[in-house]
């Protein structure tokens, strides 16, 4: 082969060489924290993804327990703005320059050991993804044990005609859960009790009816007297309105994100399904259809199927 010939297959390869893509960046560390740093059993609280600035990232997914996480972009706090509220006519540039914070509600189940498995996956704007395993330890939660007396038909194994009931009213609560998974979050600041009253019952106390039912009270009892106001307690959309066996006339109000809160044993019910309502919107009124013993407002909060403390949602920092 002559000189001319190498010579030009010699450029022709170093064309090709120069021609070929850089190799992309390495992707940054996937930085995972999770606020308070040990939730407790039957506890909400939350996850956070934290890149750095110019990373590319695009999307976060993950799970915790047995349920979905739902990031959203939340804002960084600039150098001398803790809230993360952002500094009100900072440069653009001064923004660009922050990390991206992603962050997610999750939630303990109730009877969780020492320790709660999750995963959180990153994908970046170029298509890379990459996963990290965690392993959140857990606190042992504090409930106490409580005997009750109530009817003997309450007492007692439901009969078939009950049972089709539960199901249907299961396969209901369980619809709504899956409309929280698919909304993305509605709720802001505000998160109240949905009555200023006294704790009767509260979360997580183990029942035993008349000696042979045991069970958790999977919700937070507020008392009442018959009439008295329910109010939303944070900013949600009414996914159903409807009359359970056991819970009596419900509202269930979609807060998105995963997350749902549920109005049990009212008496009246003041508003309708699909309607938007703001924190502190009347939703209802204090009853005690279902199964009870008295009037009072039974108030549950769950983050998809997995029920939690009322009240550690309110505890959650905003």
């Amino acid at each position: 082969m002559n000189r001319p010939v190498l010579g030009a297959l010699a450029a022709a390869a170093a064309l090709a060489l120069a021609c070929e893509p850089s190799p992309p960046p390495p992707l940054p560390p996937l930085e995972v924290s999770w606020a308070p740093a040990e939730p407790v059993q039957g506890h909400i609280f939350i996850i956070r993804a934290t890149f750095p600035p110019g990373s590319g990232i695009a999307a976060a997914t993950g799970s915790a327990g047995a349920e979905t996480l739902h990031f959203r972009r939340v804002d960084a706090a600039p150098r001398g703005d803790p809230a993360g509220s952002g500094a009100p006519g900072a440069p653009a540039e001064a923004t660009d320059s922050l990390p991206t914070v992603l962050e997610s509600l999750a939630a303990v189940p109730i009877d969780a050991t020492d320790s709660l498995d999750a995963w959180v996956t990153a994908t970046y704007e170029d298509g890379r993804t990459q996963t990290d395993s965690l392993r959140i330890p857990v606190l042992a939660g504090e409930y106490e044990h409580e005997r009750l007396t109530v009817a003997p038909r309450f007492g007692s194994p439901p009969n078939e005609e009950d049972q089709v009931r539960l199901r249907r009213d299961r396969f209901k609560a369980g619809w709504v859960a899956r409309g929280a998974r698919a909304t993305p979050r509605l709720w802001g600041s505000e998160v109240r009790l949905p009555r200023d009253s006294r704790a009767t019952s509260a979360f997580g106390t183990g029942r035993e009816f008349n000696g042979q039912i045991s069970s958790r009270h999977m919700g937070l009892d507020l008392a009442g007297r018959w009439g008295d106001t329910v109010t939303a307690a944070a900013d949600g959309v009414v996914a159903l309105v409807d009359e359970f066996l056991l819970a009596g006339n419900i509202v269930y109000l979609n807060h998105g994100g995963g997350l749902l809160s549920g109005y049990f044993h009212l008496s009246e019910q003041l508003v309708e399904t699909g309607q938007h309502v703001p924190a502190g919107t009347p939703i209802g009124l204090v009853g005690a259809t279902g199964r009870v013993t008295g009037p009072h407002l039974h108030w549950v909060v769950r983050y998809g199927t997995t029920s939690v403390a009322p009240r550690s949602w309110l505890a959650l920092p905003r």
